[in-house]
């Protein structure tokens, strides 16, 4: 089974691809879409669904997750994390592929033991369970992170 994860954002959009089988988990892909910031809203929001599809369609995933949004200081960011989460799950849901939304504190909380994990062990943890990964910058990883739990919340099928 092929897992996409996806930490949306306006300016960087981190997506992580992983296979599972069984209960073994490998990587397969990961990076970061950003978006021309000098752009407008409407613009970012095609740039960012244009690229997520690229994705889809060459790794072909079964199944993908979402990070849900955390609510910001800041309430126009977080509205601009909103609408960019909301083209990640659209471009997901598009392909006919399931989509499943987790909170920041599961995920952490999944892949580190505690929901207040810090970014870094978040990515020493991707390191022991993906060996020899290369990590395309934290949004990657937070990605990476999005598509272990649901690997995990699956349960051991396929």
């Amino acid at each position: 089974m092929i897992i996409l994860g996806i930490d949306p954002g306006l300016t960087v959009t981190g997506w992580g691809v992983v296979a599972k089988s069984g209960s073994r988990l490998s990587h397969v892909a990961n990076g970061q879409i950003r978006t021309d910031n000098k752009a407008t809203m409407a613009e970012r929001l095609v740039e960012l669904d244009s690229a997520l599809a690229a994705v889809i369609d060459i790794y072909k995933p079964d199944t993908g997750a979402v990070e849900e949004v955390f609510v910001n200081v800041n309430p126009q960011s977080t509205l601009k994390l909103g609408q960019a989460r909301g083209v990640a799950m659209v471009a997901v849901a598009r392909s006919g592929i399931p989509v499943a939304e987790y909170p920041t504190k599961v995920i952490k909380k999944a892949l580190v033991g505690t929901g207040g994990a810090e970014k870094q062990q978040i990515q020493h943890m991707l390191k022991i369970l993906l060996p020899g990964v290369q990590l395309a910058g934290e949004d990657a990883s937070d990605a990476l992170a999005v598509a272990i739990t649901h690997a995990n919340m699956l349960g051991s099928h396929r």
